[in-house]
C-alpha cells in the first residue's frame, strides 16, 4: 500500500492585513514546495483572498477555507456556502475550530457542515480538543463525544475526506505545551475511537496536531507524537518559519 503523505495546514485566521501580503506569503510557500516530496501543504486564508490565490493551487499545494455554511444557497447574511468554495479551488475546510466553538457553534451544527463539505467533494479538517485535563481522565470521553458527533451520518465511503486535528485548548499559549508522549497517547486514543466508529474505513483518516507547533518542536511532535502532520496558526504567517516547519515534517 502506498504510504499516505503527511499534511501541514496553515490557518491564517483573520490575517494578513492586505492582499499584497497574502500573495507574497503564498508565493514564498509555493516556491518552497519544489523540494517537498512527502507532504501536502494547505493554506487557509480569509475568504476575501481565496479568489486571488486560487491560481497558486496545485502540485501538493492546496487552498483551504476556515469555515463554510452547510446550506448551498439562501438568505444567510455574512455566510459563505460550501458550494461556493469550489470555484476558488478550495480542497480543504477547517471545521469545529475552538475559536468557532467559542462563538457558539454546536456539535450538531459542526456535523451539518462536515456532511455538506465532504458531500461537496472537499476534505473536512475537524478540530477536537479539551479545555482542561482532569485527573480522572474525563477529557478522553469529551474527545470521544466530539468525534462521534462530528462523524454522525457521514458516509463511510467519504471518510478519506476527513482529517482529525487534535487541538488541546489548554496547550495554546501555555508555558508547558503538550508533550510528545501526551500527544502520542491521545493520537492512539483518537485512532481507537475512529476504528470503533468506522471499522476498516478509519485507515483513511489522518490525525494531525494543532496547538503551538513551531520550528523548534514540529519534528518531534509529528515523529514522537504519532500524528500525520500539523495545523499551524501564527507561525504560518511567517514564511521563513512556516517553510522550515514544512521541511522538518517532510524529512521525517
Amino acid at each position: 500500500m502506498k504510504k499516505q503523505k503527511k499534511l501541514v495546514v496553515g490557518n491564517w485566521k483573520m490575517n494578513p492585513q492586505s492582499l499584497e501580503e497574502a500573495k507574497k506569503l503564498a508565493t514564498s510557500v509555493k516556491r518552497a514546495m519544489r523540494g517537498i516530496k512527502k507532504t501536502n501543504v494547505v493554506l487557509c486564508p480569509p475568504f476575501i483572498y481565496l479568489s486571488s490565490l486560487s491560481s497558486s493551487a496545485g502540485n501538493s499545494f492546496f487552498l483551504g477555507a476556515q469555515n463554510a455554511n452547510y446550506e448551498a444557497l439562501g438568505p444567510f447574511t455574512g455566510e459563505v456556502s460550501f458550494s461556493e468554495l469550489s470555484q476558488f479551488k478550495v480542497d480543504y475546510v477547517i471545521l469545529g475550530h475552538s475559536e468557532r466553538r467559542k462563538m457558539g457553534e454546536s456539535d450538531e451544527l459542526i456535523n451539518k457542515k462536515i456532511r455538506a463539505v465532504v458531500g461537496g467533494g472537499m476534505t473536512a479538517i475537524i478540530c477536537v480538543g479539551e479545555s482542561v485535563r482532569d485527573i480522572n481522565g474525563d477529557f478522553y470521553n469529551f474527545i470521544k463525544q466530539q468525534i462521534t458527533s462530528a462523524l454522525k451520518d457521514v458516509s463511510k465511503k467519504l471518510l478519506d475526506q476527513i482529517v482529525i486535528a487534535y487541538e488541546p485548548i489548554w496547550a495554546i499559549g501555555a508555558s508547558a505545551p503538550v508533550s510528545p508522549a501526551e500527544l502520542c497517547e491521545m493520537s492512539i486514543f483518537i485512532k481507537k475511537v475512529l476504528k470503533d466508529l468506522c471499522g476498516a474505513f478509519s485507515g483513511g483518516i489522518k490525525v494531525i496536531y494543532g496547538g503551538d507547533a513551531d520550528k523548534v518542536n514540529a519534528d518531534i511532535l509529528v515523529r514522537d507524537g504519532n500524528v500525520s502532520g500539523l495545523l499551524v496558526g501564527r507561525e504560518s504567517l511567517r514564511a521563513k518559519d512556516f517553510i522550515e516547519i514544512i521541511k522538518l515534517v517532510d524529512a521525517i
